[in-house]
């Protein structure tokens, strides 16, 4: 199943949440947290980008 950017973003809030709530920081569940996250918000960022430059493409050929 390809990821959506609202799932991407629904998991980046599970992962704050559970961040959040947890009584103890375990060094190697944190690392994995932060790296699972990293490579979520950069897969949002893409498709943001991705949006952007197909809305200026619309745009564009709407004034054209």
């Amino acid at each position: 199943m390809k990821l959506t950017y609202t799932q991407a973003i629904g998991e980046l809030e599970e992962i704050v949440v559970a961040l959040e709530n947890a009584k103890e920081t375990n060094i190697d569940h944190l690392n994995a947290k932060v790296k699972r996250a990293a490579e979520l918000l950069a897969f949002c960022k893409k498709q943001l980008h991705d949006t952007d430059a197909e809305l200026e493409k619309m745009l564009e050929q709407i004034d054209n």
